[in-house]
């Protein structure tokens, strides 16, 4: 069976070369991302291999169709750029790797935290230059603090038990509360009372079309003055003009973002020698107290190797016996 991979990277080739050696699959690498602009380059392949921006619209998913493709492998989690309908109509399945080391995003959500709030980024670059100064440097304990945690899966859980772990006080939503959560002291509220309660806020939710710009300037008016807010699931989650008004207005003392609602243009490229035309990111990367990184939360060695074993464990059980229990349904 051959297999078109989209947006790779050499780690993608890396990766699922090691563990092709149990299914002898042959594979074609593109490093573009999928999208109108390259579909009809896919000839005889029966599956396309996704990641979290290519984009598989009405029109991609036809042409695939047309095309002979029986498959879209999502090697990631979401599926929100996927027309699910589409693919459905036009008798293409759909699967997805639905948990992936959930530790390496909640550590990576950890880490984002902590650098925020101790400063550790800025005080490596102020020794490096012999400034053993704490002026501006100073933080906060996480110890009793409130932490409001938005989607209590896997990824959530994950990062719940490190927050436990620091003595903070956890404030959990999700529309299915986990009672194994509820007996280890965490507290599931309602949004607006999360919103009100919480010094810290993460994200940890799948992007829906009922929660497309969770964070906006209604919710952000309920939260607590300085409230810090860490990023880690889907940038459509956050309404980033109304996140950038509330940066200058003092409302939000810590953001943390790993994932951006524009970043397709710009994730994972070395755009180093560019000229970038977003304004957006530019200004949002030019607050001390914004923290940016690349879509870099799932980067871990243990999490790509379950990616690429979960993904080609599903393109085989699908070829072979026709279903998988990673699956995608409508």
């Amino acid at each position: 069976m051959k297999i078109a991979f989209f947006s790779t990277k050499p780690y993608d080739k890396l990766f699922f070369g090691q563990e092709n050696s149990a299914y002898g699959f042959q594979f074609n690498f593109f490093e573009t991302h999928l999208g109108p602009h390259i579909v009809n380059a896919i000839e005889d392949e029966k599956v396309v291999c996704a990641f979290v921006n290519d984009k598989l619209n009405r029109q991609v998913i036809e042409v695939l169709a047309q095309k002979g493709v029986e498959l879209i492998a999502l090697r990631c989690a979401g599926f929100n750029n996927v027309d699910l309908e589409a693919a459905k109509e036009f008798g293409i399945q759909v699967c997805r790797v639905p948990a992936y080391s959930p530790e390496a995003v909640a550590e990576h959500t950890i880490a984002m935290l902590l650098t925020l709030n101790r400063k550790t980024h800025k005080a490596y670059n102020r020794v490096r230059e012999q400034n053993f100064a704490l002026n501006g440097l100073l933080g906060f304990n996480l110890h009793q603090k409130k932490i409001g945690v938005i989607g209590t899966g896997k990824i959530g859980k994950a990062f719940i038990k490190i927050a436990l772990g620091f003595g903070a006080q956890i404030i959990a939503y999700d529309l299915y509360p986990d009672q194994q959560l509820t007996t280890q002291g965490v507290n599931y509220k309602s949004l607006d009372e999360l919103f009100k309660e919480s010094d810290i806020i993460s994200l940890h939710c799948p992007l829906t079309s009922e929660n497309h710009y969770l964070i906006n300037s209604e919710s952000l008016g309920k939260m607590k003055d300085g409230v810090t807010i860490i990023n880690t699931s889907r940038g459509n989650l956050i309404n980033t003009q109304d996140v950038i008004k509330a940066l200058k207005e003092r409302k939000i003392g810590l953001l943390g973002i790993d994932v951006y609602e524009q970043e397709e243009k710009l994730f994972f490229k070395d755009l180093s020698t560019t000229i970038i035309e977003d304004e957006t990111i530019q200004l949002l990367m030019s607050y001390p107290n914004v923290l940016v990184t690349a879509h870099q939360a799932f980067f871990t060695t243990e999490a790509l190797t379950e990616i690429s074993q979960r993904t080609l464990r599903s393109i085989s059980d699908l070829s072979t016996k026709g279903i998988t229990d990673a699956e995608v349904m409508l």
